[in-house]
């Protein structure tokens, strides 16, 4: 009976983990979908949002490395902070504006070419982003706090604690990602399938010249998708941070994603959520039960063989389209 409850409390807390995955996926099934690109670049675009909503919280000055060496001056803040709610709001006009800056300076310049080459396109724009974040707001590691609750559920621990004599501990910022989750979910399939731009978005993914030529406006559909991926990017940026902290590695949770999109495919929102729940449910369970018998350390690797496992026997994921080509 403790090891079924145990492992309930892990499978609990799996599914909280894999909904922060699913979080960070989803911004790479949105760009695949308009683009047909894998981009590298949605996790730096996490940790590039989550840097300026601290940043901008704070009243930090941008660039004041840069501008103390070169004035010789001491100024590293406005002398005011902003709340939460407006910074975010603030964020969220700063990734829109970079999705212009993207779209101008380098998709535009794009259109036609091969994957491999728009793929290469957002390596270059991690790196670029990555240094560009380092050197507007600094490389130190930022606290991150827009007011979510935090620490272990005093509701939840109570009820399974009368229920099966010990209380699950669970983190209320595991629950509320859930909950935001679930609504960013919902909103984004009614979008891709019941809105005009929903469709052209999948239009312009099958064939960018075709929809070129039916009076699909290019420009406007990956501004607004980037758009769109980068909101993505500053609720899971705004998740993992506040949960971790604002630093380098939260550009790397990018690496989780992968196995994420091979499970539930690359074109399917709702597949990225149920590969993001199959992750962190499977790493936390196989950690429980095979991590004593092999020296633990099993969550690090696991997403990796079930993800090769996938693509050996169902390369297009759970909901991916098996693509066909006619030689």
């Amino acid at each position: 009976m403790d090891q079924f409850v145990f492992a309930a409390e892990v499978v609990l807390n799996g599914l909280m983990t894999g909904v922060m995955y699913a979080l960070v996926a989803l911004g790479f099934v949105l760009i695949f979908k308009a683009s047909g690109v894998f981009n590298y670049a949605q996790g730096v675009l996490a940790l590039f949002a989550a840097m300026t909503l601290v940043s901008i919280q704070n009243g930090q000055v941008p660039f004041a490395h840069l501008i103390n060496a070169a004035l010789g001056t001491q100024i590293h803040h406005f002398g005011w902070t902003v709340p939460a709610a407006l910074a975010i709001a603030l964020t969220a006009l700063v990734m829109v504006g970079l999705a212009f800056l993207i779209e101008k300076l380098v998709l535009q310049h794009l259109v036609g070419q091969e994957p491999i080459i728009l793929f290469m396109a957002t390596i270059g724009l991690a790196y670029f982003l990555e240094g560009l974040g380092d050197v507007m707001w600094g490389a130190d590691i930022k606290t991150l706090d827009v007011g979510l609750p935090q620490g272990i559920s005093g509701g939840i621990e109570a009820a399974t604690a009368q229920w099966f004599g010990y209380g699950f501990f669970i983190d209320r910022l595991d629950l509320w990602a859930t909950l935001i989750a679930v609504v960013l979910v919902a909103a984004l399939v009614a979008f891709a399938q019941y809105t005009k731009q929903g469709r052209a978005m999948r239009a312009v993914a099958d064939d960018h010249q075709a929809a070129l030529s039916v009076g699909i406006s290019l420009r406007f559909i990956w501004v607004m998708v980037w758009s769109i991926a980068g909101f993505v990017a500053l609720v899971a940026g705004i998740m993992w941070g506040t949960k971790s902290g604002v630093q380098f590695s939260l550009s790397l949770i990018a690496l989780k994603a992968l196995p994420v999109l091979m499970l539930g495919g690359f074109t399917s929102i709702p597949g990225a959520i149920v590969g993001g729940l199959i992750i962190g449910v499977g790493e936390k369970l196989f950690e429980f039960t095979i991590g004593p018998m092999v020296g633990g350390a099993t969550e690090t690797w696991f997403a990796y063989v079930l993800a090769l496992i996938f693509l050996v026997f169902r390369p297009q994921g759970l909901f991916g389209e098996r693509i066909i080509e006619r030689v």
